[in-house]
């Protein structure tokens, strides 16, 4: 039995209990991945994320995710929410205002902007490639985007961490109003290799310039209420095809209302880089009191029986 900490983050949070959820286990350091999986399928979170010591010399820390299913290389609000937990349990400090996250998809960067409530941290995204593009990128998407009035910005798949389909809609209140086919987006997801469909659409509101819907039926999501890596997406397929537009040097993002919740992220586009990123805020920070080895009926018997041999 191993006692650790643990903590349920809300990341990306515009207001409270608006961002997505995440848990973070610190000090797991001798769990095998069979343990920390059933730990992470025992939360039944959509990602569970362990803090360990680093194995890069330029690292600050290192992080394995995990959904309830298996493990996955990078995700984009797990990451966010292990480097703010990183941050408020001590475990290491920014170098010249970066933290360094070893992960599966390498050494990322993230900065670490300004102080306590207002901080904001962003990770800079994986490189990303455009793998296609038009509404006859592929066979499945015209029966997908039924219906739908296409934006400025062709549908595209982009690989980059994860890979999206990612499609521009017209404008923001078709966007909030669409009811998706799931079974196509799925069947979509399924013949691509890819998390599911990404939709944006431009916007006019003071507080953010962009409205996001991510539908990851690739990995058996119905509506995600905020996506790192699927926005750094977006970001890098905006900076390429507009680089000089008015999203070309970044903007914030709204989404998860259609879910019940409200999340604010913010894009920057530093030239060919994008990073993503946010707030983030513990809602509950505490012990974690887990059996890591098997202790079913078969060994209690096995190892009550051994000890009254042993006393005989």
């Amino acid at each position: 039995m191993s006692v650790l900490r643990y903590l349920h983050m809300d990341v990306f949070a515009a207001t409270p209990g608006g961002g997505n959820h995440l848990g973070v286990v610190i000090g797991a350091d001798d769990w095998s991945a069979e343990e920390m999986q059933r730990f992470a399928r025992w939360t039944a979170l959509v990602e569970t994320t362990f803090l360990l010591p680093p194995t890069e010399p330029n690292a600050s820390y290192r992080v394995r995710i995990f959904m309830p299913h298996k493990e996955i290389p990078f995700a984009g609000h797990p990451s966010i929410g292990s480097a703010h937990a990183v941050l408020a349990c001590g475990v290491a400090q920014p170098r010249d205002g970066v933290l360094w996250q070893e992960c599966g998809a390498g050494v990322l960067p993230i900065r670490v902007e300004g102080h306590d409530a207002e901080r904001e941290l962003l990770l800079q995204s994986p490189p990303s490639r455009i793998v296609a593009t038009g509404h006859e990128a592929h066979p499945l998407l015209a029966s997908t985007l039924a219906g739908v009035e296409p934006g400025a910005l062709p549908p595209a798949l982009i690989d980059g961490g994860r890979r999206w389909w990612l499609t521009e809609l017209a404008d923001e209140a078709s966007l909030r109003a669409w009811q998706p086919d799931h079974a196509a987006i799925g069947a979509l997801a399924q013949a691509s290799d890819s998390m599911g469909l990404c939709v944006f659409a431009r916007s006019m509101h003071a507080d953010y310039q962009l409205a996001v819907r991510a539908f990851p039926a690739g990995v058996g999501v119905v509506e995600d209420p905020a996506s790192g890596a699927a926005n750094g997406l977006i970001a890098a397929y905006i900076a390429h095809a507009e680089p000089h537009g008015l999203l070309s040097h970044g903007y914030r993002v709204s989404q998860g209302r259609e879910v019940g919740h409200d999340a604010r992220l913010v894009a920057r586009i530093d030239g060919t880089a994008t990073w993503i990123g946010g707030r983030s805020h513990t809602v509950v920070d505490g012990s974690l009191d887990w059996i890591t080895r098997d202790v079913s009926a078969a060994h209690v018997v096995k190892a009550s029986a051994e000890l009254l041999a042993g006393l005989g």
